[in-house]
């Protein structure tokens, strides 16, 4: 790669000059570096004069930045407070300078990162301090070598543009999830959203079939910094867009922590009722009159930030993405990994089975609720333990959030990622005794298709099943005798679908024998040409 200059004026070097005495970083002393050009591809020739150290100036020094940062990440810190007109990120150095429009901006920057708590960057702590320069020349000779920086600039400038015809921020975002193939849930928007900075409060609730979520944060610049940053991004590869605005309410009543809401500064609170609390939130907010608030255009194809988006310039709202990942993965299932945490694969790990009474294609009815099922290898020397493979990252996510601490055949599994990539198959010869099983031909896979509507209908285990496939001339004592006998459990309610007798709802005497009959009664055969199709139900009867 051509090498770029960078030229940065002033009249004094300081402690923030790190490419002639060596380099700090993290808190710690690196090694001397006399010859700067040759360490990295990415070598800057830096020509340094002297500056005023006590004074302020428009020039902004971060330090610790993470390996996997981009010039937006920086642009982001500096975007609440003002244009940003440059930006220099030393990836080799974790550091970076950040060129406010006038000394004012930086000066309001410094001083609210210094008295409110350093930000975050893709979830790392990062310093901000003045920088001993008074600004950043770049050198436009080689601008390919600087198309990234530039890309990010524009992008800035959009995102700067449009804080300013949508009026003011405000510490209460309101959330929506556009395009909601999979399922989201508060804590998945508390994982992404906490990313930017502490989370005070979250309501979650559905609107004109749209779910949507209210989130607090402690003061405007982080509300405005995720608002700037994962506005208009995909919480999963090409769906679940989140649109994001700012919130009328300038603090939110939350009565119960529970799934739905949550206040973070008061865990002691009660669970309360869900469905009821929802009720209420709803129509407050709607007679607030914030429910039919009107909403700005999310950026087309065509603007500066898509472009930006396009480049790989964003920061894809500050997550930690794969090297291989591109802009269409957006946020992805993998951005959702904290740092510390693995990543999700599509491989769970479920212990603490019940070995009795478990086999392989117990597992895959039940896990195929939640995405299609590759392969299940119960373990021959831990047969409580099992490897469930899937077709997708999000499946496996989905999966172990419904059945993580359930009961299944009298035991609680647990269901955690595991460390293998993919489901090995016995080697000829090796020991099984059909403890292993490869579904890829399943007929049974619910979510073959793209988009299947079956994803519009993943619910949590209930104790309301709901059938379908079910043929004209079976009456409602059939099937509960055939429930009944098969699973041993007890049938309490059942109600045909009015307007399609071809469907039915069943309700069990507990979520533990429901899941039992979902297990045993899916693919139960009804007559010749009807085999019977199960699911949870977020209906009652």
């Amino acid at each position: 790669m051509m090498s770029r200059e960078i030229f940065i004026t002033g009249i004094k070097r300081g402690s923030d000059e790190l490419l002639s005495q060596g380099a700090v970083s993290n808190g710690t002393a690196m090694s001397p570096q006399p010859n700067h050009a040759d360490n990295n591809n990415d070598a800057k020739k830096v020509k340094l004069e002297r500056n005023q150290h006590d004074k302020p100036s428009r020039v902004v020094h971060v330090r610790n930045i993470p390996n996997e940062a981009t010039e937006m990440d920086v642009i982001h810190l500096g975007i609440p407070f003002g244009r940003v007109s440059n930006v220099l990120l030393l990836k080799g150095k974790n550091q970076a300078f950040l060129e406010m429009v006038d000394d004012a901006a930086a000066s309001s920057m410094v001083d609210y990162y210094t008295n409110s708590g350093a930000p975050l960057i893709r979830g790392q702590t990062v310093f901000v301090q003045f920088s001993n320069h008074k600004e950043l020349k770049t050198d436009s000779t080689h601008s390919n070598a600087h198309a990234s920086t530039q890309a990010a600039l524009q992008a800035a400038q959009a995102l700067l543009s449009q804080t300013e015809t949508q009026g003011g921020p405000n510490t209460v975002l309101r959330v929506i999830v556009d395009n909601q193939i999979y399922p989201v849930t508060l804590d998945v928007l508390y994982q992404i959203f906490s990313r930017v900075g502490k989370i005070l409060k979250i309501i979650t609730f559905t609107k004109n079939n749209t779910f949507q979520a209210l989130i607090q944060y402690p003061d405007v610049i982080t509300a405005q910094a995720a608002k700037l940053s994962l506005n208009g991004q995909n919480i999963y590869n090409a769906c679940c867009t989140l649109r994001i605005e700012y919130s009328k309410l300038t603090n939110l009543n939350v009565k119960y922590n529970n799934d739905k809401s949550r206040d973070f500064t008061n865990p002691n609170l009660m669970s309360g009722d869900p469905a009821l609390d929802m009720m209420g939130i709803t129509g407050n907010l709607g007679s607030m009159g914030i429910l039919a608030s009107p909403f700005g255009p999310v950026p087309g194809l065509g603007s500066p930030l898509a472009a930006a988006y396009a480049a790989g310039a964003l920061a894809l709202g500050g997550f930690a993405l794969p090297p291989t990942a591109t802009s269409a993965t957006a946020l992805g299932l993998s951005g959702l990994r904290l740092p510390g945490q693995p990543m999700l694969g599509c491989v769970l790990l479920v212990s603490n089975l019940n070995e009795q009474m478990v086999t392989p294609d117990a597992l895959f009815i039940l896990f195929g609720v939640y995405g299609d099922v590759i392969r299940v290898k119960i373990l021959f020397s831990k047969k409580d333990n099992a490897l469930i493979q899937l077709a997708e990252p999000q499946q496996a996510q989905l999966a172990m959030t419904h059945l993580d601490k359930i009961i299944v055949f009298g035991k609680q599994i647990r269901v955690t990622p595991s460390k293998h990539q993919v489901v090995q198959m016995p080697k000829e010869g090796q020991p099984d005794a059909g403890l292993t099983k490869d579904f890829t031909s399943s007929p049974l896979h619910r979510f073959k298709k793209p988009g299947s509507k079956n994803y519009q209908n993943i619910y949590p285990p209930t104790a309301t099943l709901h059938l379908s496939n079910i043929p004209p001339n079976i009456t409602e004592e059939e099937i509960k005798d055939a429930f009944t006998n098969k699973t041993g459990g007890n049938v309490v309610a059942f109600k045909f679908f009015p307007k399609d007798p071809k469907m039915a709802l069943i309700q069990m005497r507990s979520v533990e024998e429901a899941v039992t009959a979902l297990i045993k009664m899916h693919n139960h055969q009804l007559s010749e040409s009807n085999h019977l199709r199960v699911s949870f139900s977020k209906s009652t009867i």
